[in-house]
């Protein structure tokens, strides 16, 4: 498996690096996405009808259901939780990273996974 530091390396090649203040909203639920994100450095909490139901750390993404969801409908409203460096992979990127590191895929997978059971465990 990758670990977090390669995964931000790889999403370092993003030509599109977002510098966003504590408390900035990242995208809002229900809206339409066009990119997933990595967190370069800081923490985003992720919310659902008003709470915080995770926070997303260094070496780990988000958003990635608006590039694989058809319609590309945000499920949740991401805040930053402090100051925050996140990298933006749209949907060519992010295919480029599938195509050429597997291992990004797994990782990708890897996260998703991690969530499921994190919620599974609640219920």
């Amino acid at each position: 498996m990758l670990e977090p530091t390669r995964v931000i390396e790889l999403f370092m090649t993003s030509p599109h690096i977002h510098e966003v203040k504590a408390g900035e909203v990242i995208f809002e639920v229900d809206t339409l996405g066009e990119v997933m994100y990595g967190v370069i450095e800081g923490e985003v909490e992720m919310r659902v009808k008003g709470h915080t139901v995770e926070t997303i750390r260094h070496g780990d993404i988000f958003g990635e259901g608006a590039l694989v969801q058809i319609p590309p409908v945000r499920a949740s409203t991401a805040v930053a939780k402090t100051d925050c460096k996140l990298a933006a992979v749209d949907r060519t990127h992010f295919m480029f990273l599938v195509q050429e590191t597997p291992l990004f895929a797994l990782e990708v997978i890897r996260s998703l996974s991690t969530r499921l059971r994190h919620f599974k465990a609640l219920v």
